[in-house]
């Protein structure tokens, strides 16, 4: 029974993490994210945490790999456009409203590279009520994780990796599908942009609640399994025990009825 109860709260929880079928329409990650600015991405991360997950992230730290070196790559004199990993549509441009060093001071200090409101093209992108961002292509982004009272957005860096699509890649299609709301590069100038997204939108991420209620589940599972396989193991070895002690009984109880039939008793002996 616990056993069952296990099985179905991680279910459960993987369930939750999983993706749907239609992310990024049915698209991967283009090739071309695994050379990013000259860097090493895995591919085979861009594509299971883009396209096949709704709350899992590429690795703490990732964009400071020595195959990375996200920082080292962009150009600190200027701001830098990053697309969608699968449809190429533009998704932030940093750094904006702040430094360069500020733009890479606060994405080291959490793992992640970190935006605020200002470099979000808010047309394209979509926050969920529980924090989750995802593109207008259903390519899965990251989390909003509010600080200092202001939307910050915590992006992997793989499902940001992308480039404007050329009209020969057959992921073009997915810019048919979307809403002509949509910014496309063509359409964008970055130097007048300015985003429509609020600095405090209260979509905030449930992804810690979620970590602990499956924590508490599965502590409580591993803590009433050892309970009950304590108690099953002492009750066990008590009836194992009485069991023994009433086999000893009629021994006793044999012997001292054969030592009655063969006429030896106490004082007997002389």
């Amino acid at each position: 029974m616990r056993t069952t109860f296990l099985l179905a709260a991680l279910s459960s929880l993987a369930a939750v993490a999983a993706g749907s079928d239609d992310q990024c329409f049915g698209y991967t990650p283009m090739p071309s994210v695994s050379t990013y600015l000259g860097a090493e991405l895995q591919y085979s991360t861009a594509q299971r945490i883009c396209c096949n997950n709704h709350r899992y992230a590429e690795y703490r730290g990732y964009l400071e790999a020595p195959e990375v070196d996200l920082f080292g790559k962009l150009d600190p004199e200027e701001e830098t456009i990053f697309y969608d990993s699968v449809c190429g549509i533009p998704l932030f441009i940093a750094p904006r409203g702040r430094s360069f060093e500020e733009f890479k001071a606060e994405s080291l200090k959490h793992g992640w590279p970190s935006f605020r409101p200002e470099e979000l093209v808010s047309e394209n992108v979509i926050i969920h009520d529980d924090g989750r961002m995802e593109s207008r292509c259903l390519t899965h982004l990251g989390h909003n994780l509010p600080e200092g009272g202001v939307d910050r957005y915590c992006i992997d860096l793989v499902c940001m990796a992308g480039e404007p699509l050329s009209t020969g890649d057959e992921r073009a299609k997915i810019l048919t599908l979307i809403d002509e709301s949509v910014l496309e590069h063509e359409e964008l100038n970055s130097t007048e942009y300015v985003s429509s997204a609020e600095q405090y939108s209260g979509k905030t991420s449930n992804a810690l609640p979620m970590i602990i209620v499956g924590v508490i589940v599965f502590a409580s599972v591993a803590f009433g399994a050892a309970i009950y396989y304590y108690f099953g193991m002492r009750s066990a070895s008590k009836e194992g025990s009485e069991n023994s002690s009433r086999q000893w009984e009629e021994v006793d109880q044999e012997s001292a009825t054969l030592e009655s039939g063969s006429g030896v008793g106490e004082g007997s002996i002389n």
